[in-house]
This record gives structure tokens, C-alpha cells and sequence, in this order.
């Protein structure tokens, strides 16, 4: 009787293991290859840990990250994820991208993005001190890198645009004078100028430049799985409150908060021709209100 007590015993414990086999067998360890970010600057280190924290909420599966061996212009960037070269992107959405590339329509900087303050020489306030108008603004010419989306948003307003090939050579261009400011998104320019201290260039204190500019992750048309685990990560991320706290807390954002004074600002805004019609605006949740921000956080 206890022999066939035990039989049925494991005969129970081995059902019980085969059929549960399917559930582990969906676990994976998956890699996940990007672009450079080490020791590229803070921007990029920001995205990058957004991105993990988003995949982290992803109990079934783990990750690993494999980096691009030399930083990826946005260009190239962009043509390595759609051969499948890497698995995820970031940077600012567009028309274009999204009929070639399945965006994650979660801002990353809660469109803060979209506010844009400049990068100038030092000794040129007094310059920008003296525009009161968007007129006054359209006076004086901008410089940009000529794929980024950016530079058709300002030309369509009617701001002039130096577009160039390279992204390092627009900061030696505005200090050898050959154009007046390099727009820069609010989280961006005091880590940039830090970045080149041999270079006599400073931010701009009067003028807030602003148009809707979502950067969002991006994958191959066809990678659903992955686009799925990233936007429900996110999305449990501002539910539970960590995009916030990883937001604000960044120390990039934080210099933002305490340094821009955006409120202060004289504000032009303009529209961006190229923003997709999918664009979620009337989610609250998403964007920045730069009229409540946090004091510190």
C-alpha cells in the first residue's frame, strides 16, 4: 500500500513539473544592443537608464546590454535599427520615423525636449537682451546639425538655419562666429559647455524658444514584443511614481530646474510641421508643466 502510495505520489510531482515547463521555458535572458553611452555625456547616460528602468519591471525575462563599440550619429543610429544592427533607439520623433520605426510614444523627457534654450558666445547677452519680438529673433541665425528634425521646425518658422554634417563642429563654428546660437533642449547646454571648457561659450539667459518635440524610444517595425515590454515598463513606472523620481532626481534635469528659470524667460512658440497626428497630448500624465515644477526632489 505505501509502494502505491508513492508511485502516485511522483506520479502527481512529474505532471505537476512537465506541465509547468512551458512557463519557465518563457523565460530568457535577452540582449538588448544600443548605442554608445558611456562616456558620451549625461543626456545619453539619462536615456539609457530610462530605458533599463523600464525593462526592470519586465519579471518574465531578464536583459543584458551590449553597447555600440563607437558613438552612433542619429543618422546612422537610425539605419543600424532598422537592419537590425541594434534593438532599440532614442531621440526625437518625427512623420518620418514613425512610418519607418515603431516609436514608444512615452515622452522621455516629458517634453521637456521641446523647450529650447541657446548655447552662445560669451560676451553676446546683450544681444539677445534686445530681442523682444519673434521678429527681432528672426534677425539673427541659428545653427543645427542638418538631418536633425530640429532644423526644418526652425526653418519653417522662419528662423535662419546653418545646417552641418557634425555635431562637434557646430560649438567651433559658433565660437569662430559663424552664426549668433545653437538652440539646445533645456537639459542639454550646461553639460555641453562643461564638456568643452577650452571653448568661450555660455547660455543664453533671456529667451525660451518652445514647439512640441517628443523623444521617444524606438524599435524595428516588426519587434511588437520588445516595443510591448518598454511602453507597459514605462507606463508602471508613472503609475507607481519612479519616472518621476528618476526624472527629477536626475542631476541633469535638477540643473535644469535650478539654472534655466524658464518661467522667467521670454517664450516664443512655434509650431513643428513634422509632429505626428498620433502624438499623445492629451495625456496629463506624460508631459512636464514647467509652471509646476517641483522646488527639489
Amino acid at each position: 500500500m505505501r509502494n502505491l502510495y508513492w508511485k502516485k505520489w511522483c506520479l502527481v510531482f512529474m505532471s505537476l513539473v512537465l506541465t509547468s515547463q512551458p512557463c519557465f521555458a518563457l523565460a530568457e535572458k535577452l540582449t538588448i544592443r544600443h548605442n554608445k553611452v558611456e562616456g558620451i555625456g549625461a543626456k545619453e547616460e539619462y536615456q539609457f537608464g530610462l530605458l533599463k528602468l523600464a525593462l526592470d519591471y519586465d519579471a518574465q525575462n531578464t536583459y543584458q546590454y551590449q553597447p555600440a563599440s563607437r558613438f552612433l550619429p542619429q543618422v546612422t543610429m537610425m539605419e543600424q535599427l532598422k537592419a537590425g544592427e541594434i534593438e532599440v533607439a532614442w531621440t526625437g520623433t518625427s512623420k518620418e520615423l514613425e512610418t519607418e520605426l515603431l516609436p514608444i510614444r512615452i515622452p522621455l523627457y516629458k517634453g521637456l525636449l521641446g523647450h529650447r534654450i541657446f548655447i552662445i558666445r560669451e560676451g553676446n547677452q546683450a544681444k539677445f537682451d534686445a530681442v523682444d519680438t519673434f521678429s527681432d529673433l528672426q534677425r539673427l541665425t541659428a545653427a543645427q546639425e542638418r538631418t536633425w528634425a530640429d532644423t526644418k521646425i526652425l526653418r519653417s518658422a522662419g528662423i535662419p538655419v546653418i545646417g552641418t554634417r557634425r555635431y562637434e563642429n557646430l560649438f567651433y563654428m559658433l565660437e569662430g562666429g559663424r552664426y549668433d546660437y545653437f538652440p539646445r533642449g533645456v537639459h542639454e547646454p550646461w553639460s555641453e559647455i562643461a564638456a568643452r571648457p577650452e571653448l568661450p561659450l555660455t547660455v543664453e539667459k533671456h529667451i525660451l524658444l518652445k514647439y512640441p518635440m517628443p523623444a521617444y524610444f524606438f524599435v524595428r517595425k516588426d519587434n511588437f514584443n520588445l516595443a510591448n515590454k518598454i511602453e507597459a515598463g514605462l507606463r508602471q513606472a508613472i503609475r507607481d511614481g519612479s519616472f518621476d523620481d528618476y526624472f527629477f532626481s536626475n542631476p541633469m534635469i535638477k540643473d535644469v530646474i535650478e539654472k534655466a528659470h524658464l518661467t522667467e524667460r521670454v517664450m516664443f512658440e512655434i509650431d513643428n510641421p513634422n509632429i505626428p497626428d498620433a502624438t499623445p497630448f492629451e495625456d496629463p500624465s506624460l508631459w512636464l508643466d514647467i509652471n509646476n515644477l517641483p522646488l527639489s526632489k
